[in-house]
């Protein structure tokens, strides 16, 4: 056999028909195979194995709308528990009211604040609106007799209305005005 490059090895593999050409091996490191690959690796599957898991696969379809409809009810049912636990509070608030109502000091009470009923002899006093307002903003005298307004609300409107139609102020200007003198 020729010695010599890479090209007389290919030409001893044409002059010789049943000589292979010689190849190295050069060992490579894998690396390691974790416990999950080697197992699934190693996984045979098998006639029962596999009938097994179509039964197990059947028993979901046919058992999962089942199950939702199961799941819903349960939450229904609960929905429903706390709407009777709050009615049956309710009921106890009011067989409580009904109970106060049987008292005759409760009777006598509640007429006396929700109507305005006195004893005979008695001298009460009802204060209409006893916030502080008791002093008028404008200024004028508080009075029971009707006072007549000095300005002419129409007249009023009407200009302030034409005044914000055709003003050439600023919003800067307009935000705070100054009262008119009249």
């Amino acid at each position: 056999m020729p010695t010599g490059g890479p090209s007389s090895v290919v030409g001893a593999v044409a002059a010789y028909p049943g000589v292979m050409a010689r190849t190295r091996r050069i060992p490579v490191a894998m690396p390691a195979e974790s416990r999950t690959s080697a197992w699934l690796r190693n996984f045979r599957l098998s006639g029962f194995a596999l009938s097994t898991l179509l039964l197990v696969v059947a028993a979901l379809v046919v058992l999962a709308p089942s199950l939702k409809t199961f799941v819903e009810q349960q939450q229904q049912i609960a929905a429903l528990e706390e709407s009777v636990r709050l009615a049956e509070e309710r009921v106890g608030d009011l067989e409580s009211e009904i109970d106060r109502w049987s008292d005759p000091a409760y009777i006598e009470a509640q007429a006396r604040d929700r109507l305005y009923y006195v004893y005979p002899g008695d001298i009460t006093f009802l204060v209409v609106g006893d916030d502080d307002a008791s002093f008028d903003e404008g200024g004028l005298p508080i009075s029971d007799e009707i006072q007549t307004t000095r300005v002419d609300w129409v007249r009023a409107l009407l200009s302030t209305v034409y005044e914000s139609g055709l003003t050439v102020a600023t919003p800067e200007q307009l935000d705070s005005p100054t009262p008119a003198e009249g």
